[in-house]
Order: C-alpha cells, then structure tokens, then sequence
C-alpha cells in the first residue's frame, strides 16, 4: 500500500493521525530535514530513518493522538544516550493533523512532483525492474503491447497496453527518464531514436551489450541525430562492472543507476 492510499483510508475511516517531521539536521543523521512519517494508533508510513530515534517518536506520537496536545520538537543528539551512533542531532516536530483532507491533497501534490520514470518492455528483466522501482519514489510508466506479459504489476505502477509506443514517449514530461528493453531490436531502435531526438530528456538507457550500442549510434548518427545527444544515451544499462546477468541482478543495477540520476 502507498502512503496515499494508506491516507485515503485512514481518512475515510476517520481515524486520528499524526506527523513526525525533521525539521533541522546537523551533522550525520539516517534522514534530511523535511523527511516525515505518518503514524495511527496502529500503524505507520514512511520512515525518519529507524532505530531509537524512530521507536521513541512513534511513541510520543501516539501519546499526543491519545492526549490531544499541541504540537512538539523535540531536539535529540543521535549519540550513546539513545543507543546510537550517527553522531548528528536532529529537531523533530510531532503534531496532530486535523484536515486529513488537506493532508490527502498534499500526498497527493507529492506523488504527481515525484520524477516520472518510462519503461518500454514487459519481458524477463522488465518485470524484474518494475518491482525494484517501484520501491523507489519515483512514478513508473510501464508500456508493452503484451498484455499477458505484465504478471503480477507492484503496487503504485501504471501500465498502458498498447502498440502506440509514440503516444506514450510524446507524453513524456521533460526531465523523465526512458528505459527500453523490448522484445524486439528493431523496436528498441524507433523508441531509443525518437526519445534522443527529443533532447529534453533526462535519461535514456537501453539494455544492450557494448556491441549493440556500437550499431546503433551508428544508425543514429546516420539519420542526423546530434552527435552530443547520441552520446548521452546508456548503453549497456546498469554497467558496474558486475557479471551476473539475471533479470534480478540486472534490476537492481540499474534501479541504482536511477538513484544516482534522479534521486542523488
């Protein structure tokens, strides 16, 4: 369940919910300032980065739901007083939310700001790499003409079956990424040559070996793509050096080439 979803929930069943917030961060600590997480009587969503400094919120958290006071912050030294060794300090605020309406508009505000992520291909490594990113705060656009091939879709993915591949790149915002891993090379081609020709996107990365990104920036830069945009497309995908080339490996490599680009 997304965060969203979780807040349409408790707000339809009406239930009392409370926001922990970092609003100040000094020197090494688990989460940013402005990182918060949203807690119930019984349950919780997102994270202010574990350990005692998370437990002892939710407490207070919880005992503020129960109470009915005001807003707190609380200033606390991630050190050996909490059993932890980060060696920063955080200032965090515990509130009670009482618009849950409002609360909804803004998740949902941050679901559609979230950097929006491309994938044409529902095949072995596709799948695998749906999953990874959907753990990521990222929005996932995943397009093939297969329905059958999609499986079980995570949580938070949108799917879009079709054969109108140029459709769904032209929605595109810019600053998105595209990933392709058809079934098909000549199709990796099109959709790789339309989304460089754009020059207004973020990434785009084709899985491929060393061999095939040498054929096709050829056949690129014979139709008059420019050379600076052919030059930016990632080709093999995910390429750290590491050898295993299960579906799973590869996902996972190429999810953290997603952190570094749209995340760090």
């Amino acid at each position: 369940m997304t965060a969203l979803e979780a807040v349409r929930r408790w707000r339809s069943g009406g239930q009392a919910v409370a926001r922990v917030t970092i609003v100040a961060a000094r020197g090494s600590t688990p989460r940013e300032c402005g990182a918060f997480m949203l807690v119930t009587a019984r349950e919780q969503s997102g994270t202010i980065g574990g350990g005692r400094l998370e437990w002892d919120c939710v407490a207070a958290a919880r005992s503020l739901l129960v109470s009915g006071g005001d807003a707190v912050e609380r200033d606390i030294v991630l050190g050996p007083r909490i059993n932890q060794c980060c060696g920063g300090a955080v200032r965090v605020r515990i509130e009670r939310l009482h618009d849950l309406a409002a609360l909804e508009t803004d998740m949902a505000q941050l679901v559609a700001a979230l950097p929006q992520l491309f994938l044409f291909g529902a095949g072995h490594v596709g799948r695998a790499l749906a999953r990874a990113l959907s753990l990521l705060p990222l929005r996932l656009n995943w397009i093939d003409a297969r329905e059958e091939e999609f499986g079980d879709v995570p949580k938070g993915v949108a799917t879009f079956v079709t054969t109108d591949w140029e459709r769904e790149l032209a929605r595109a915002p810019a600053g998105s990424g595209v990933i392709v891993m058809t079934q098909s090379h000549t199709l990796d081609a099109l959709i790789v040559a339309a989304a460089l020709s754009r020059g207004d996107l973020r990434y785009v990365g084709l899985i491929g070996s060393t061999t095939k990104r040498r054929r096709f920036v050829q056949g690129f830069r014979e139709i008059g793509i420019p050379a600076e945009r052919v030059a930016a497309l990632v080709c093999p995908i995910g390429d750290r050096g590491v050898r295993d080339k299960r579906p799973e490996s590869i996902a996972a490599l190429v999810a953290a080439e997603m952190v570094e680009r749209f995340l760090n």
